[in-house]
């Protein structure tokens, strides 16, 4: 909890769920994760 992902411009699909907007991404969508 706290980390940054850094993903691909066009990777990961949006959606909505409760009015909150997520981004689901797979494994090959993240290029780094730098820890808080």
């Amino acid at each position: 909890v706290g980390d940054k992902v850094v993903y691909s411009k066009y990777g990961g699909t949006e959606i909505t769920i409760d009015g909150e907007d997520l981004l689901i991404l797979s494994s090959r969508d993240v290029l780094a994760k730098v820890g808080a």
